[in-house]
Formats: C-alpha cells, sequence, structure tokens
C-alpha cells in the first residue's frame, strides 16, 4: 500500500442517501473522525434515477470521495408487493452515481450493499465466496440482484479503469433514523413499533409473522458508520483479492428471542402469538466477519444496549415516525 493516505480530512466527501438511517450514522461517523467536508442532496435536490441530473451535479460539485447509501429498502411485504420498484429504482440509483463517479474522476469509492447478495441456503456463517453459488432468498431476490449488480460494476470499473470502488455487505441493521412503517418496514424496527403500541393500548397479544425460529444478526447503525469510516481509511484491496467485505456482529439469535427482547425494552406484558402462516424468510443469516476483524474492526455496541436506545429514540420520535 502507498504511504498516502486513503482519504484525507479536505476531500470532499459526497454521502449519497444522508437521510436515511444508514447515511445519516456514516455522516456522523465521518464528521466523529475528522471529516467535515461533507456534500450531501436530497431527493428534491438531486434525483438519483436521473442520470443527466446525477452527471451533472458529479461534474459541478466534484467530489474527490463518494459513499453510495441511497438505495429503495422495506421488509417482506414491500419486497413481494413491488419486486418491479425494488429492482429498477436500485439499479437506477446505484448505476447513475457509480458511472458519474467514474467518469468525473471521484478517486475512491464505497457502494453500500447488503447480506441478502448471498444464497438462501449459504453454509453458515457466511463467507464472501458464497456469492452467486446458490438461489437467492424469493422474498428480497429482486433488491439482492440489484445489490449484486452494483457490486459487480464497482469490480469490473476496478478491473477495466483502475477505478478505486469497494463495497461492504452490512448485516440486518436498526437504531436511530430507521423507518418504523407497519407494512414496508424491517422485522426489528416493525417490532419496536408494534409491542411499543400494545404496551400503550395494554393489548392482551401481539401477533407476529411466520413462527418466530429464523435465526437474524443485528448490527447497530452506528456500528457500520464506523465499519465504513474505517474501509475508507484502511481497506485497499489488491487486484486479485475480494473488492467487498461483510460487516456484522457474528452474533446471531431467533426471531422469537428478538420478540421477545423488544417486548421487555418497550415494556409489553402480554401473550406473543406467531401467525405461521406467513413466511419466514430465510432459515438463517450470519455473517463471518473474519476478514474485516483480521484488518482490525470490530463491532462495539452490544444488541440489548443498542435495542435499548433505540427504543428511546423512537418513542422520542412520536407520531413523526412512521
Amino acid at each position: 500500500m502507498s504511504d498516502q493516505p486513503l482519504i484525507t480530512p479536505t476531500d470532499r466527501i459526497f454521502v449519497a442517501g444522508h437521510c436515511g438511517m444508514a447515511g445519516s450514522a456514516i455522516c456522523r461517523a465521518l464528521q466523529r473522525a475528522g471529516y467535515t467536508n461533507l456534500l450531501t442532496a436530497t431527493r428534491e435536490q438531486l434525483n438519483l434515477e436521473n442520470p443527466e441530473a446525477v452527471q451533472g451535479w458529479f461534474e459541478t460539485m466534484r467530489p474527490d470521495v463518494v459513499v453510495l447509501a441511497a438505495a429503495k429498502v422495506g421488509g417482506i411485504h414491500f419486497n413481494n408487493t413491488y419486486p418491479a420498484d425494488f429492482l429498477l429504482d436500485n439499479l437506477k440509483i446505484q448505476t447513475h452515481v457509480i458511472e458519474s463517479a467514474w467518469r468525473s474522476g471521484v478517486r475512491r469509492l464505497l457502494f453500500l450493499g447488503s447480506s441478502c447478495i448471498y444464497p438462501r441456503l449459504a453454509a453458515q456463517p457466511i463467507r464472501e465466496e458464497a456469492l452467486l453459488t446458490g438461489p437467492l432468498e424469493p422474498t428480497n431476490e429482486w433488491y439482492a440482484i440489484a445489490k449484486i449488480a452494483g457490486i459487480k460494476l464497482c469490480q469490473a470499473l476496478r478491473l477495466q479503469h483502475g477505478f478505486d470502488a469497494i463495497s461492504l455487505m452490512p448485516t440486518n441493521l436498526y437504531g436511530p433514523g430507521d423507518n418504523y412503517h407497519p407494512t414496508n418496514s424491517h422485522v426489528l424496527p416493525a417490532l419496536i413499533r408494534r409491542f411499543h403500541e400494545a404496551a400503550q393500548a395494554k393489548a392482551a397479544s401481539v401477533t407476529c409473522w411466520g413462527t418466530g425460529s429464523p435465526l437474524r444478526e443485528f448490527l447497530h447503525v452506528d456500528d457500520l458508520g464506523e465499519a465504513c469510516v474505517f474501509g475508507l481509511e484502511q481497506w485497499q484491496p489488491g487486484p486479485e483479492e475480494l473488492q467487498f467485505l461483510n460487516v456484522g456482529t457474528g452474533v446471531d439469535l431467533t426471531i422469537r428471542e428478538l420478540a421477545e427482547a423488544v417486548a421487555a425494552a418497550t415494556g409489553y406484558q402480554g401473550e406473543i402469538r406467531w401467525d405461521t402462516s406467513k413466511p419466514d424468510g430465510t432459515p438463517k443469516k450470519q455473517l463471518d466477519v473474519s476478514r474485516l476483524a483480521a484488518l482490525g474492526w470490530t463491532a462495539r455496541i452490544p444488541l440489548a444496549e443498542g435495542l435499548a436506545s433505540t427504543v428511546t429514540d423512537f418513542v422520542a420520535q412520536g407520531s413523526t415516525r412512521l
């Protein structure tokens, strides 16, 4: 590796998707690390699905570094209901940003993927080599295919043009700024909303989807932000090395255990029921995070601590958080 730093405090760093949960956490982490020259744009200011607008913005603003955290996201119901939207919108967003970054001379780009890129029945814990070795989980395959295309575009631009693009694949995220919508959120924020409302109403029971048996891993979004800064500063893979790394805690628990933990954190004391007619999704999804750990980064926020602060954040937001 060169003695020159991969990024510097004077770099103009564009965080695409800065209003989202991941993007806002990445901005906080960058600022804590001394990177204050951040470029951001709301959807009203820059529609990432418009290629001409994106290219024009890059030519005008001239960022040195890009973090691509913008994406259309949602839970099982939303993925199943809007498969074309998930595929088309995410392909547009990431292709326009990545191509414009390369064409306008951006020095370094970090693409944020997802652990859903891996096969549904991949060997556990999932190593990066599992990519494209088996069928995807049907309940989020459209989002996964878009993310795989993003990883491969970064890889192709590095191979053909020497563009310094890297990717990180986070496990399930939670934390401040999450989406708590009753139908299109992910499992943990959906549980927080449901159990908080049940506790307030003193409901006798709460019904959750599936059997409660799937195993999931959860990473606090502030840990992801720190991992992104670490990757930008420290990780420069060689031409024959993997261009993407897993980010997680390496620890999982059942959805039933998660529901019980959320119930306790929200003060709900009623019965928890399970609607087994609803899909479970992938039976187990735990990432092998040994490569990132070997480079010197590990998650630091335990689930109990992160869950308590996330519930506090949700309650503090009140009716403003859907």
